[in-house]
């Protein structure tokens, strides 16, 4: 670190210097007014001479001219010694002083800015590491609720529904088991912004629904836990996340929020890649479509890319016209179309690649389509892309568990 200081000061300062010098060397040529007075008053007498040798000026009238001129020549020969040297010296010595202040202070002022002073420059694996002991050693969801404060209730809450929730309260209080109490509860606390209390109840929904529990609920919940801590994604709030995303790699909720994990955690460069496609994805009226074009620029900028938003909803999934046709499809239809959607899919991730979701969305729906043989063989290939991310890794260990593959 030290050496990078020394060098880049020396650098500054040697370029700096030179171009002082260059301005200070050529400040003495520079003339001021009085210089030019000067040489029309001395072409004035050589002009006085050549008149009076031609006999177009008698010599009482020539004299009176050189005296005149000669009068004008002292003034401005003393205007130039007093005022004209210095003038040059002066504004040398400050150009050169603001050139100064410009390279090395602007210099300087921008590297704090963007740089990173006192953080060593580290190879691609050693910040990976780093990503990684961040992402182990970070808050729990307790700690990180424990540091906020309690929010008031929102103004625009109707009345009833503070008393509903209250009555909700005792009422799952003497009937822990009753699911349509604590679903309606963690319904209501979250509407009050009490997303702490909501996120138990909605735990205690997921508890109670068991094996039924779809991941839409755990959605949710993840959701849930991620707005009680503040925004933040906690190690609890990721281990719901990947439950969703095993589940349905195609939910939006939970990839915009791994990709927040990412940020948090280091990682801008895969959470630039997992929210691009859900810009790409859309649809524009989605509710994570302006959290991610709020934050996508920056995130992009950390990972050293320069990036252009998208136009939002150009993915290339299934349209909503597709997806109304297929429902008066017949079963038969209906499987060539979904053949087609998959084929497709798989053509992409061969040709430009894709996030780990893409690669575990295909594998699930081989799957179904009982094509195992081609299922394995994406599975070794997802597997080969993604071996350096741990988060990649499990997510298509439990897609291989689900579809049968192991």
């Amino acid at each position: 670190m030290l050496m990078f200081w020394i060098v880049a000061v020396g650098l500054a300062v040697f370029v700096t210097a030179t171009l002082a010098l260059a301005i200070l060397r050529r400040a003495p040529d520079a003339r001021p007014p009085a210089a030019y007075d000067l040489d029309v008053y001395r072409d004035q007498l050589r002009e006085v001479e050549r008149d009076v040798a031609r006999n177009v000026l008698s010599e009482a009238d020539a004299n009176r001219v050189r005296t005149e001129v000669s009068r004008r020549i002292l003034a401005a020969d003393a205007a130039i010694q007093t005022t004209g040297h210095t003038t040059g010296r002066r504004g040398g010595v400050v150009v050169a002083a603001l050139l100064v202040a410009v390279f090395v202070g602007g210099s300087f002022g921008v590297y704090l800015q963007i740089g990173a002073p006192g953080y060593g420059d580290l190879a691609l694996a050693d910040r990976m590491e780093m990503a990684e002991i961040l992402r182990a050693e970070r808050p729990s969801q307790a700690e990180a609720e424990a540091t906020l404060e309690r929010t008031q209730p929102p103004t625009d809450v109707p009345p009833d529904d503070v008393a509903l929730v209250q009555q909700l309260r005792e009422a799952v209080a003497q009937r822990p088991d009753d699911l349509q109490g604590h679903t309606l509860l963690a319904h209501f606390e979250g509407r009050l912004g009490n997303f702490d209390a909501a996120h138990v109840a909605k735990a205690r929904v997921i508890d109670l629904k068991g094996e039924a529990a779809t991941p839409r609920d755990l959605s949710e919940y993840a959701d849930l836990l991620v707005l009680a801590a503040g925004g933040y994604v906690s190690p609890e709030a990721e281990r719901v996340l990947e439950q969703v995303l095993s589940l349905d790699p195609t939910d939006g909720t939970a990839r915009y929020y791994f990709g927040l994990m990412m940020v948090q955690t280091g990682r801008p460069d895969t959470a630039l890649q997992v929210w691009d496609k859900l810009l790409r994805e859309g649809p524009a009226d989605a509710p994570w479509i302006d959290a991610i074009t709020a934050q996508i620029e920056t995130t992009a900028m950390r990972a050293g890319v320069n990036y252009a938003l998208p136009a939002i909803g150009t993915g290339r999934g299934p349209n909503q016209e597709q997806i109304d046709a297929a429902q008066d499809l017949s079963p038969a239809e209906r499987m060539e179309m979904i053949q087609g959607m998959v084929a497709g899919l798989g053509e992409r991730l061969a040709t430009e690649g894709g996030p780990v979701e893409d690669w575990a969305q295909l594998i699930s729906a081989l799957g179904v389509l009982g094509r195992m043989d081609e299922a394995r063989a994406i599975l070794i290939n997802a597997r080969e892309a993604f071996g350096e991310d741990p988060t990649a890794v499990d997510m298509l260990a439990r897609v291989a568990d689900r579809v049968g593959l192991e």
